[in-house]
């Protein structure tokens, strides 16, 4: 659904006159805000399919670090994988490279490990990899990422909209102090339903994330 749809979506429910450009007035842009806070929080409930993605990238010999360009703070990593040597990359802990790095004598070969470093100068993810690549070889991070702020009326929301929509008039329901008929605290809870029946759905479609196993 565009960022134009939704936003009528959420007019219509306020009983308010339809656009056909978010921006057009300071009431709509307005709306359109919402919008985008109802999507964050959406977002950071569930890790969307429609959010996930790959990033692939290749080592430069003798760097090891690396953005993840795209991903800005905000981004999960699934796994990693090296995509030349066909083996998993494996997670560390800050202090375990910073041994790696600073306490021992740092080696360079396939990566084997990596962990988080900070925000690049775009402000987004970067990580380290262990040992220091000594070849060219193509990593693939499998990531869920969240989709920037939407603008454009043309923009597309990648997750449910239900959930969006129903929260975004709760939140402007909340704002405006009246509802015409239904309270804030049942809109708030309309979009909970929405969300939860929403987060089911997407679930199902990776089961095997919802089965807690001991090592």
């Amino acid at each position: 659904m565009t960022y134009l749809n939704l936003v009528n979506n959420v007019l219509r429910r306020l009983r308010e006159e339809t656009t056909n450009n978010v921006n057009d007035t300071i009431f709509n842009t307005m709306v359109g805000d919402f919008v985008n806070d109802a999507k964050q929080l959406v977002e950071e409930a569930c890790d969307w399919s429609g959010l996930r993605s790959t990033i692939s990238l290749q080592t430069i010999v003798g760097t090891n670090q690396y953005s993840l360009v795209g991903t800005g703070d905000n981004v999960k990593v699934f796994s990693v994988i090296n995509d030349t040597n066909n083996t998993f990359i494996t997670y560390q802990t800050k202090d375990w490279f910073n041994n790696a790095l600073y306490l021992q004598e740092e080696i360079s070969g396939s990566p084997a490990y990596y962990t988080f470093d900070g925000l690049d100068s775009s402000q987004d993810t970067q990580v380290l990899l262990s040992p220091k690549p000594s070849t060219v070889e193509t990593l693939r991070f499998d990531v869920t990422k969240r989709q920037p702020e939407l603008v454009n009326n043309t923009d597309v929301l990648l997750v449910p909209s239900k959930p969006v929509i129903h929260l975004a008039v709760a939140l402007l329901a909340r704002e405006r102090g009246e509802t015409g008929g239904t309270s804030t605290v049942e809109y708030f809870s309309i979009a909970d339903r929405y969300l939860s029946d929403a987060i089911a759905i997407d679930a199902a479609k990776h089961p095997e994330e919802m089965i807690y196993r001991t090592v």
